[in-house]
């Protein structure tokens, strides 16, 4: 296994030079063709194991994807009001093109998918066998499907490489692809990849894709197209499926962020971080405990995103949820302090700070967490929003999917009480909506979904400007939908004009 780390390390190595629009004024060095790399099973295995390794990165699910997604929703805001101007003007939507959250992911998201393109391409050259071989392709291909599902969302019409590149020339005149198109490659990656998963792995490992993986992923990509059916086609699959594949819901929902407790049922795929292990290019290094945490505390934390103005008082003091969720007071040169004295007298978010890993840095940093792509409870409530949404109201089933998460929140940390209630049968399809979108503001809350579930369901406007909102943000405009395309890759590249609109 260490073997296989190391060359999964090197294949990363590898393909970070290789980003959607390649600097062609500089001759490449060291561009390793799938050819040249993939001799035997060993090598495959590397290869699929590093583009995971690459998902792990600062970039990506360490820090910089994960904040944008919390600071464009409007369930988190700025703290410390010192923090990098990058991420003030993400907050504000006043972000441009220069952004370096912006210039650091789209190259970061293009190098997982050529290591992912490596892997699809080279890989059915080996001699080994053959269904093995057939799921790893297909592992790679879940990876590639799951950052075009962010840059899809992200940008709208990007670029689409299905092929891995080792003459940069080859992409000196990309252009873009339609999102529709894009949305159709992804599923037609998750399709093939079904076939050849396997429904769980030994020792219970949860950062692999397996069928509840793709059925999940399925599901919430027709869930953002509007394809209620089919989203609740693939959601349910998965519910029918849960004992075979290892999925429920954990018992008391603070353990869902204890790190030490390392993969469990409610996971159903995650990224996988190593407590105290940073590798080369950032890999593995996940900051989100220290960004959350609070500052000038024992905790060390840097006070950077904290919950939204509104976000406390909006929810229920009887939920368990809130409890969990949010951060009140915490040791101060060993003295139990209350948020109102802290250095940023904000309220902040408790589920990635307070329980990092016993391998973590003392600030929380180099965590242990598995950060979820889905859990359980999404699956559960993407099914009865499904539901109500493709039979225009809901039937028993999708009562049965949202009261199963809130009976969940009635364990409050081994004391079951009888909030929030079960919802009873008889509500219109109107109300129903409004329940299940209100049950994912509150389970999922900080999990960064709140940003993409505003933009499908299309109300960000009336989140930032309305009367209830919990960060006003009036100069909200319709363009924000999307953030703009990197101007370095314009620079090099102008047939990825034009820019985003608004921008």
């Amino acid at each position: 296994m260490k073997n296989i780390y190391k060359k999964a390390v090197l294949m990363s190595l590898v393909f970070l030079g290789l980003g959607a629009c390649i600097n062609l004024d500089e001759e490449p060095i060291g561009i390793l063709a799938p050819e040249s790399f993939y001799k035997n099973q060993a090598d495959a295995e590397s290869a699929v194991m590093g583009s995971y390794a690459m998902l792990s990165t600062e970039s990506l699910y360490g820090r910089k994807l994960l904040i944008t997604l919390q600071l464009l929703g409007d369930m988190c805001d700025i703290g410390d009001i010192g923090t990098a101007s990058r991420r003030v003007q993400l907050n504000n939507f006043s972000i441009d093109s220069n952004n370096g959250l912006v210039t650091s992911m789209w190259p970061t998201f293009y190098q997982v998918i050529g290591a992912a393109n490596a892997a699809i391409d080279g890989i059915p050259e080996i001699e080994m066998n053959e269904d093995y071989k057939m799921q790893l392709i297909a592992e790679a291909k879940m990876v590639r499907a799951l950052c075009y599902y962010h840059m899809v969302r992200l940008w709208g019409d990007i670029p689409y490489l299905s092929e891995f590149v080792s003459d940069p020339n080859a992409v000196k005149d990309i252009s873009k692809t339609s999102a529709e198109e894009i949305y159709n490659y992804i599923i037609i990656d998750c399709e093939e990849a079904l076939d050849y998963l396997p429904v769980s792995y030994d020792k219970g490992i949860r950062n692999r894709p397996t069928k509840g993986s793709v059925q999940t992923m399925l599901a919430s990509i027709y869930l953002t197209l509007k394809d209620y059916e089919k989203a609740a086609q693939y959601s349910e699959q998965v519910i029918n499926n849960a004992s075979t594949y290892g999925y429920d819901l954990m018992e008391d929902y603070q353990d869902l962020w204890n790190a030490d407790l390392g993969n469990h049922k409610e996971q159903v795929w995650a990224v996988d971080f190593k407590g105290g292990i940073g590798g080369p290019k950032a890999q593995n290094v996940d900051y989100m405990a220290p960004m959350t945490g609070v500052r000038d505390a024992d905790m060390m934390g840097w006070s950077v995103i904290v919950p939204s103005p509104g976000a406390y008082n909006s929810f229920d003091d009887r939920d368990y949820r809130k409890k969990v969720s949010f951060l009140l007071e915490t040791p101060v040169n060993e003295v139990m302090t209350p948020f109102s004295e802290w250095k940023w007298s904000r309220i902040h978010m408790a589920k990635w700070c307070l329980f990092p890993g016993s391998s973590a840095n003392n600030d929380g940093a180099f965590s242990d967490h598995n950060y979820n792509i889905f859990r359980y409870a999404e699956v559960l409530l993407m099914a009865a929003e499904a539901i109500n949404e493709a039979n225009g109201g809901p039937n028993s089933k999708a009562y049965e999917y949202l009261n199963k998460v809130r009976a969940r929140a009635r364990n409050f940390g081994g004391t079951q009480t009888d909030y929030p209630a079960d919802l009873q049968a008889g509500l219109s399809q109107a109300d129903f909506r409004e329940a299940v979108r209100e049950e994912r503001r509150v389970e999922l809350a900080f999990e960064w979904k709140r940003w993409y579930d505003l933009k499908r369901w299309g109300n960000a406007k009336e989140a930032f400007s309305g009367a209830n909102s919990y960060e006003p943000h009036p100069t909200f405009q319709d363009f924000n939908y999307l953030l703009p395309l990197p101007q370095d890759e314009l620079d090099r590249n102008p047939n990825l004009l034009p820019q985003n609109s608004g921008y």
